[in-house]
């Protein structure tokens, strides 16, 4: 009997499936969803049809989205891997000549009841990508250089188109879920010992290169790390965002102000209270407390991704598993560095949490992926 024949045998089929889905991790990625919608309540002074409504709505078809995904088995997933990443490089290359432009950045398609942002796509389908390839490939070259190359090159392709946008944050989220799936999936350390110096050096040249003809970043992405080395320096200006942001967080003590009792986000002194600083107004109202049980929240999905890897023999299912939750820490990681000071501010929305579509709908079809090799896996 083969291993497809072996997996078709051992998987459930039909409705049945439903009894294998992770309910527990599903019960969690909503309380987190309901807790958002709370703060977009309270961010928009009481008023659901601003923020919350259009909110709770992406999750429902991101649900939708979810189960439809989880319900097909996850080696047709494999299968479509290749074609997902090249459905998301040509959005790309869409996004570069027609994209829509929206805070002096060109990231977005307009399809007409939303506004879909491929690169956040992007960061599903190389997951995908990478971990079909991995699986495909034998234990014994997965450090030699010719294939060790190929992946190096699957993630280069896409971070430098999403650069071009520009979108520095996603770039790096790119390249570092990418450089985890080939780190589990048992690359020699050495090739990361050599990124590591690599990035050093891009680091200097990157810091050298300001005001000169050869500059590697934009002004404005300067003007973002020197607000990151010292707010103060323009407190009205560059620094007026991180410097409220601080304010909001300290102010919140231990329990917090109450809800719907947060002055920086109340009176407008909180920037992209909806988006990006959402944390920040969590902590204002709800204080300590309420920042530390949301991030227990966030650590159970990152608890249940890891054993439902350890507990999946599919190597292309744990690869993927590990891929998806990579991501979702980067996610956490970065914007919360960001919101707190400890990082330069670079857009990253803190997933199912932060106002926006892409973002939501993209994290939940890729829990959707989890799923469905949490339902597929044999038994």
């Amino acid at each position: 009997m083969s291993f497809l024949e072996n997996r078709l045998k051992l998987a459930p089929t039909g409705l049945a499936k439903i009894f294998y889905i992770n309910w527990a991790l599903l019960l969690v990625l909503t309380a987190i969803a309901a807790i958002g919608w709370v703060m977009l309540y309270s961010i928009a002074g009481g008023n659901i049809d601003t923020w919350a409504m259009p909110q709770i709505k992406r999750f429902g078809l991101g649900m939708v989205i979810l189960f439809a995904v989880a319900f097909v088995p996850i080696w047709f997933w494999r299968s479509m891997s290749g074609v997902s990443y090249l459905v998301a490089m040509i959005l790309l290359l869409i996004v570069e000549f027609f994209g829509t432009v929206g805070m002096g950045a060109q990231r977005w398609i307009d399809i007409g009841f939303m506004r879909l942002q491929p690169s956040e796509l992007m960061k599903v389908t190389l997951v995908m990508m990478l971990a079909a390839y991995y699986d495909w490939l034998d234990d014994k070259k997965v450090s030699r250089p010719i294939w060790v190359l190929i992946p190096v090159v699957l993630i280069v392709a896409p971070t430098i188109l999403v650069l071009m946008q520009p979108n520095l944050g996603t770039s790096v989220m790119l390249i570092v879920a990418g450089a985890g799936v080939m780190f589990a999936a048992g690359v020699s350390f050495w090739y990361f010992g050599v990124v590591i110096a690599l990035v050093g050096g891009t680091v200097a040249a990157v810091i050298m290169s300001e005001g000169t003809p050869w500059q590697l970043l934009h002004d404005y992405q300067y003007k973002r790390i020197h607000t990151f080395l010292d707010p103060a320096a323009d407190p009205l200006g560059a620094g007026y965002n991180i410097i409220q942001a601080k304010i909001a967080l300290g102010s919140g003590g231990w329990g917090g102000k109450g809800f719907m009792q947060g002055t920086q986000s109340r009176l407008n002194f909180l920037p992209e209270k909806h988006t990006d600083f959402i944390f920040t107004t969590l902590g204002e109202e709800f204080g300590f407390v309420g920042a530390i049980s949301l991030l227990g929240l966030y650590t159970l999905v990152l608890i249940f991704c890891i054993v439902a890897a350890i507990q999946n023999k599919d190597r292309f299912s744990q690869l993927l598993i590990i891929g998806v939750a990579m991501n979702f820490f980067l996610y956490l990681a970065v914007n919360l560095s960001m919101v707190m000071g400890m990082a330069p501010v670079v857009g990253v929305p803190l997933p199912l949490l932060s106002y926006g579509g892409s973002a939501t709908l993209v994290i939940l079809l890729a829990f959707g992926l989890v799923q469905s090799a949490i339902v597929h896996r044999p038994r």
